[in-house]
């Protein structure tokens, strides 16, 4: 249930690895032979980060489960069972006013963070595909990855070298963007509601057909604007435009249709 993976995705994995290998290599001054010794203290600082993160998370958010919050708790279930997410994961919601969601994890429990301010803007289809994406995150491995390619600000290493390394992961990240994405539309099971998602995230409380069209009509734009275009290439995300148009253009594909009947079999 992996095979929702944006074409591009891994080979951009595979340029982007290949870019911290050199710079391992020319701009911290290591051997070949010290190459593993870094990777293994980058793992190191991982780990440690990671620990530190989802202590803290903890102590300020509250643990969704079917005791606390036994309606959310059912919805994130469905969404694992619609996309049969491999490994535990824990979900979390932290007091926080901006719409956002994010999934981070060296080890299990993976965590998939939600800000209480989703509840207050999105329906329960738009729910499920905010989950379905950050679970989308956990299945493909995006969740230990980022984990440990953020270990990466342990090493010490250039400016040119630090500019080189930003904008591989990031390429890799929009990569990450449009493979999550298709999980959410599968959760979701909708189009539609993948969209408005989208939209709200960006524009905030939309209350009627006419407010989001305006909204739509505003995202459209994004990319006429050269600053958005070269400012994307720094952003971790792509432009929301860009992302609507990409699971439009899936949608119409056999993989998605195949995927979908698949995933609705499993309520």
């Amino acid at each position: 249930m992996t095979s929702y993976r944006y074409p591009s995705e891994t080979a951009i994995f595979g340029i982007t690895i290949l870019v911290l290998l050199v710079i391992l290599v020319i701009s911290a001054g290591l051997t070949v032979c010290l190459v593993p010794l870094a990777v293994l203290v980058i793992i190191g600082l991982s780990y440690y980060l990671n620990k530190s993160h989802h202590q803290a998370l903890l102590q300020s958010g509250m643990v969704v489960s079917p005791q606390r919050s036994p309606e959310l708790a059912a919805l994130a279930q469905q969404c694992i069972n619609r996309l049969q997410t491999p490994g535990q994961v824990q979900f979390i919601v932290l007091p926080q006013p901006q719409l956002n969601a994010f999934t981070f994890g060296f080890s299990n429990p993976k965590a998939v963070v939600l800000f209480d301010a989703l509840f207050k803007v999105m329906d329960k289809d738009e729910l499920r595909f905010i989950i379905g994406h950050e679970l989308g995150h956990v299945a493909l491995g995006h969740a230990w990855l980022n984990t440990l390619l953020g270990g990466m600000a342990g090493v010490p290493i250039s400016l040119g070298a630090a500019v080189v390394l930003t904008l591989a992961f990031r390429w890799w990240n929009r990569a990450c963007e449009y493979s999550a994405d298709r999980a959410g539309l599968l959760a979701c099971g909708s189009p539609h509601k993948a969209i408005s998602a989208l939209v709200k995230l960006e524009a905030g409380m939309v209350r009627s057909q006419e407010q989001m069209e305006r909204a739509l009509q505003a995202i459209d734009a994004e990319d006429d604007s050269l600053l958005n275009v070269l400012g994307e290439t720094l952003a971790s995300h792509p432009l929301t435009i860009r992302r609507i148009n990409e699971i439009k253009k899936y949608t119409r594909s056999l993989e998605y249709q195949h995927l979908l009947a698949e995933v609705n079999r499993r309520g």
